[in-house]
């Protein structure tokens, strides 16, 4: 979340940036201010009777040490006891709602962020590669996997419903073998540290990394145990240092996950309701970085290039793109999405999304670090995927196609393929 003296000194630079975003109604803040004001008013009025109190309090035991009379003095107190008791309760009320509204807060946009509506406002920073030629019609992986027999979206659908799939033989083992490789290049070549972390998280989990309270419908819930599937790795690997105060030494801090992932929103309606682009389940490779607040910016290009990287091994084109201001997600200040060439779907999909949030999620998360003056502060925080394995896995399949139906295997993958 944003840092609250934001909220009190500047609301129009919070007006502007909801504009930008293209979420006028995202948040009220006219009613964010006012409950702010209150509850500072309600608090000043509470210490002054706490204030109060606490002298009637000292006058009664002198009055009582005096061998006099102190009904009065002690009827007053207990009224002033039920006053506290009322505005501490309407101030619980109060602080419960700023905290929603407050949550709901997009982050602060980069000044490098260009402005805009939507993905066709996005700017195209660099390409790297050559969109591969062929001499027949290339077909859409889920073309070539049906007919391989190695991905079936049938019995997925009989299994478990829309979007879910099976991956059969070759399409199974080269997803494995993505993975691998992935985690292979990340801890080896990147300096990322492989952690492995629940599937399952619970409320504080999915508030410390943005998804909730706002976006909570989007997500696959376990109401009776307040426990949710997670979207992303991303939720894991973040909040390991919750609540937590880390040494500055440390930093910066690498982590690398693999993990299933689960959304129930699978994009919009009518798009990319076939093969594996858009489903309820994938599995994918996440990068999360914890950095001192100077360094952000420099790791947010680091962290991108660790994913490029994936993709010029498999010699797959692709281009980076700097996601414009309404396209940017709420909790990040500037994201790059890296964009894979699809010969089959003729177009370019999203494969990984690198984001710097700041101090926005160590704040929702209380993330610090112990600087070198022994002062505490929030470190900044960074994801992004390193890569969709699923996608990579599509890519690779239109990518590699042959005239006779067949997939050729990368090289970077035929050691992993045994």
């Amino acid at each position: 979340m944003i840092d609250p003296k934001i909220i009190r000194d500047d609301m129009e630079l919070l007006k502007a940036l909801l504009i930008k975003r293209n979420m006028e109604q995202a948040v009220d803040l006219d009613e964010l201010k006012r409950i702010d004001e209150e509850r500072r008013e309600l608090s000043l009025k509470s210490d002054e009777i706490r204030e109060k109190r606490n002298k009637l309090s000292k006058t009664i035991g002198q009055l009582k040490s005096q061998g006099k009379e102190a009904g009065d003095a002690m009827k007053e107190v207990q009224n002033l006891a039920d006053e506290l008791s009322k505005h501490s309760d309407r101030l619980n009320e109060l602080n419960g709602k700023f905290s929603d509204l407050h949550l709901s807060i997009p982050n602060i946009l980069d000044s490098s962020v260009p402005e805009g509506k939507d993905e066709k406002d996005n700017k195209i920073v660099r390409e790297w590669g050559k969109k591969p030629e062929f001499n027949f019609e290339p077909q859409p992986h889920y073309e070539i996997g049906t007919k391989l027999g190695i991905l079936d979206f049938e019995r997925g659908v009989k299994l478990a419903g829309a979007r879910f799939y099976i991956y059969h033989g070759l399409a199974a083992k080269l997803e494995r073998a993505i993975i691998n490789f992935m985690l292979d290049i990340h801890t080896k070549e990147h300096g990322y540290e492989e952690t492995f972390g629940p599937f399952i998280v619970n409320d504080e989990s999915m508030t410390g990394t943005g998804q909730y309270p706002k976006f909570k419908d989007e997500y696959y819930r376990m109401e009776r145990d307040g426990l949710s599937l997670i979207p992303t790795a991303e939720v894991t690997l973040t909040n390991i240092y919750r609540d937590e105060i880390l040494d500055a030494e440390i930093l910066p801090k690498y982590l690398v996950m693999q993990s299933s992932c689960f959304r129930r929103e699978a994009g919009a309606a009518g798009r990319d309701t076939r093969g594996l682009v858009r489903v309820h389940q994938f599995q994918k490779v996440e990068l999360v970085k914890f950095v001192e607040p100077e360094k952000s910016f420099e790791e947010l290009e680091k962290l991108t290039l660790n994913a490029e990287e994936i993709l010029k091994r498999l010699n797959l084109h692709y281009r980076t793109v700097l996601l414009c201001s309404g396209d940017t997600s709420a909790s990040s200040t500037k994201t790059y999405d890296i964009e894979v060439w699809m010969p089959g779907l003729n177009r370019y999909m999203e494969i990984s999304s690198c984001s710097n949030f700041l101090e926005y999620q160590a704040r929702r998360a209380m993330i610090r670090y112990k600087k070198s003056g022994g002062k505490t502060a929030y470190l900044h925080t960074l994801n992004g995927s390193g890569l969709a394995a699923g996608r990579t896995l599509a890519a690779i399949m239109e990518n590699y196609q042959t005239e006779d139906g067949q997939i050729v295997i990368p090289d970077a993958l035929k050691k992993y393929m045994q």
